[in-house]
């Protein structure tokens, strides 16, 4: 069993996009520029923000936060994306989910530029990624993929499940793996056996927002397994796989903390100056 190590491959990552941002700004006189919004205080979406912020600084990307309280309007909410989407020295924009309930997301997501949608959200860059076209692609999946390749592991020809049909990971997860040639099978809250599908896969990837609920006994020997899920269990951090009793069947597996998490911020920063480079 070997560890799909996130944490070591961002940090890789990171050093490569410094001096590749570094060579850019020189050549083009151009700092590529990040926009956050932030909206209301949720303690994991403000650590997530900082967390942003640090990583550009790092690299030597623009960042800026708009911060907003929990009872801001929508209106106000996508004024202020017009306004960065206006803004020639941002080329990268997201807002941070969740949104409060009052806030209708899709609308808010919709109405980012699509050419500075470094979240790969919008409607028109799913679709691209649907059509095996070039976009921007969510930073999760794609960070995934880039630990998949870093690691010599090939989805092409092989059974893949996807565990979880979200629009942020899911989804996106399954079309990455499909346009690389893989067999996908996506399985979410209503499917019947998820033990019928997971124990035929050779590579499984989980994002459901459940402790434990890959188990051993779901796992073929020699699967790939990669945990994309993050839950808090008392003071601990625990991904959706019951790591203990599933690594020793797996070839690879990502651990949590320290696997997929470090590879979105990593894909972010990488997405940040994709857009800056195509302005």
């Amino acid at each position: 069993m070997e560890l799909l190590d996130g944490k070591k491959l961002s940090s890789k990552i990171k050093e490569n996009l410094k001096k590749e941002i570094a060579e850019f700004i020189e050549k083009k006189g151009v700092t590529p520029g990040l926009a956050v919004i932030l909206v209301g205080d949720d303690p994991a979406s403000h650590a997530y923000v900082s967390m942003k912020a640090k990583a550009c600084k790092e690299v030597g990307i623009y960042g800026i936060t708009h911060e907003m309280p929990s009872t801001v309007t929508e209106a106000d909410i996508l004024s202020t994306i017009q306004m960065i989407n206006e803004n020639p020295k941002i080329h990268g924009l997201l807002v941070q989910l969740p949104l409060p309930k009052h806030v209708d997301s899709t609308k808010v997501l919709e109405a980012i530029a699509p050419h500075k949608d470094v979240d790969g959200f919008h409607p028109f860059n799913l679709g691209r990624l649907v059509a095996g076209l070039d976009s921007f692609v969510p930073c999760t999946p794609l960070g995934v993929m880039e630990l998949l390749d870093e690691h010599g592991i090939e989805a092409k020809g092989k059974d893949c499940v996807v565990v979880g049909a979200s629009n942020i990971v899911g989804k996106p997860m399954a079309s990455l793996l499909l346009n690389a040639g893989a067999t996908v099978d996506i399985c979410h809250i209503y499917t019947k056996d998820l033990k019928e599908h997971t124990l035929r896969a050779d590579m499984i990837f989980v994002g459901a927002g459940k402790p434990n609920l890959i188990t051993a006994d779901m796992v073929k020997d020699g699967a790939v397994i990669v945990d994309i899920g993050i839950n808090r269990v008392g003071d601990r951090l625990v991904g959706d796989v019951a790591f203990d009793e599933v690594a020793p069947k797996c070839s690879f597996i990502t651990p949590v903390p320290g696997g997929v998490g470090p590879m979105t911020i990593a894909m972010l920063l990488s997405n940040t100056l994709k857009a800056a480079k195509s302005i």
